[in-house]
């Protein structure tokens, strides 16, 4: 008996101190569980989805149009194009503007569409010709479609965190960047092996992916290879320059664990791989674009579903430049070889 007591008591001991199973256990979990229920907080059944073109700031929803309608889910667009675009994948039934020239936008091969129009004018019994009909033609876009880019996203994020940063934490722990230090070895140089290694192997395991998926899904693929390629460079190098600032100090492996899961957790719910933020809320839509992986994501859907170019993407390269910048700055100033 004694011997089992003590064998419990020295499993607890390790639960306890390892750090990476009391984040998934008291961190993990309960962030899970709070961010979906912010972003999925509205209790109601939607069944259709409608968009309201607004200037400026958002408006009182209180007097407009399917406001009152608990089957209709009214989101506030501030975007033009980025709703119209909406509209034209059918991913929006609907687009409103009731500021100065009432208008309203659908895509005539949306049944979902139609049925609100008819609402639209019926509802408006005292003036229902104000309204001004414009049409937005467009192929609807699979979930698949939409989701791919995320996936292909999510799998070079697990890969770029646990397979350069963990692996360097590993290295530092078990000795080895003590011997690599006693030869005319650079830090920038080592830093630069690691990332560049990690980079190719990303990128050659994510076109394999890419290229199989494709010929069992046949996935929609709208704009350039190369400027997808591009994309992919720029955002696989955003995720290692954090990894590499993770693992710029950190001897712990059970640390690193844990600061990885921390990382990449808010990356796998907020950058919208699996579904979108429309009805989240402004906040947390704030909070998803401090992450590289919402910038990737978007940008390669840009591509992929609507055939963006260069300038339409501009911004999210940006972005993921300065990421990339500013962290691999930070690791390379805050890299030791020791503990």
């Amino acid at each position: 008996m004694q011997r089992i007591l003590a064998l419990w008591m020295a499993r607890n001991r390790e639960y306890y101190r390892d750090k990476g199973s009391l984040f998934w256990s008291f961190i993990a979990t309960p962030f899970i569980v709070i961010v979906l229920a912010i972003a999925f907080s509205s209790g109601n059944e939607h069944l259709f989805k409608a968009g309201l073109l607004v200037e400026g700031q958002q408006q009182d929803l209180a007097n407009l149009p399917f406001a009152n309608e608990p089957a209709i889910d009214l989101i506030q667009y501030q975007d033009a194009d980025s709703a119209l675009r909406r509209v034209q994948f059918h991913q929006l039934d609907i687009l409103i503007a009731d500021t100065g020239t009432s208008r309203y936008w659908i895509n005539p091969e949306s049944a979902k569409g139609r049925i609100l129009e008819k609402l639209l004018l019926a509802g408006d019994h005292r003036e229902p010709q104000r309204w001004l009909r414009q049409e937005v033609r467009g192929q609807k876009i699979r979930y698949i479609d939409w989701v791919i880019p995320g996936v292909l996203a999510m799998n070079m994020m697990f890969s770029g965190l646990w397979g350069i940063g963990y692996v360097i934490v590993r290295y530092r722990k078990n000795g080895v960047l003590k011997r690599l230090q006693a030869t005319p070895l650079r830090a920038w140089e080592f830093l630069l092996s690691q990332a560049l290694s990690r980079l190719g192997i990303m990128l050659a395991v994510t076109a394999i992916v890419f290229t199989v998926c494709n010929l069992f899904i046949d996935f929609r693929m709208a704009g350039s290879y190369l400027l997808l390629l591009l994309i992919a460079l720029i955002g696989n190098l955003s995720i290692i320059s954090i990894s590499l600032l993770m693992a710029a100090r950190t001897a712990s492996e059970e640390l690193a664990n844990g600061l990885l899961n921390l990382i990449s957790f808010p990356m796998l719910l907020l950058s919208e791989l699996w579904f979108s933020l429309d009805d989240a809320p402004e906040w947390l839509q704030a909070v998803s674009q401090l992450l590289p992986l919402t910038h990737l994501v978007k940008a390669a859907r840009s591509i992929m579903l609507e055939g963006a170019g260069l300038i339409d993407v501009a911004p999210q390269l940006l972005v993921l430049g300065i990421m990339t910048l500013v962290c691999l700055a930070a690791a390379g100033l805050l890299f030791r070889w020791h503990d």
